[in-house]
């Protein structure tokens, strides 16, 4: 059966993936409702509604905060998964986990304190801290993109 487009139970943005792309680097915080893969790079603070993805050539400096997270390149930070999380052969994390669930394959590396389980949310760092919904608007800080590096 077809869905109404004015049908109100979905978000607008359900089911949209963006996407940082191989030799983007973003510079500062990222946030939507849906989910985000990141092939290229990101210096600041990740969150999405549904889901990230950081394939094997992706980074992150700075905390992922989602539902769901598969991880295949290289993280320094914090990453809060409250539902999932599954660590591919390729990833390297360096800094805390909080997960409800993980999965980690063999060869993937993880330096730092793994929390499985029930998330605590006062044990979680402050840039790390599961927000109540994603705000509209501009971002908190300046964004800048480079193409190419």
């Amino acid at each position: 059966m077809a869905r109404d487009k004015n049908d109100s139970a979905g978000s607008p943005h359900e089911g949209v993936i963006s996407i940082i792309g191989p030799g983007m680097r973003v510079v500062g915080d990222c946030e939507t409702e849906g989910t985000l893969r990141i092939e290229g790079v990101v210096e600041g603070t990740v969150r999405a509604g549904k889901g990230v993805v950081v394939g094997k050539d992706g980074s992150v400096t700075g905390d992922i905060v989602t539902q769901d997270a598969i991880i295949g390149g290289r993280v320094v930070g914090t990453v809060v998964a409250e539902s999932r999380l599954e660590l591919q052969a390729t990833c390297q994390i360096d800094g805390e986990i909080h997960a409800l669930r993980i999965k980690l394959e063999e060869g993937g590396k993880v330096n730092g304190q793994v929390h499985t389980g029930q998330i605590d949310r006062e044990k979680l760092p402050a840039s790390a801290a599961p927000r109540a919904a994603v705000p509209a608007g501009p971002p908190a800080r300046p964004v800048k993109v480079l193409a190419g590096e």
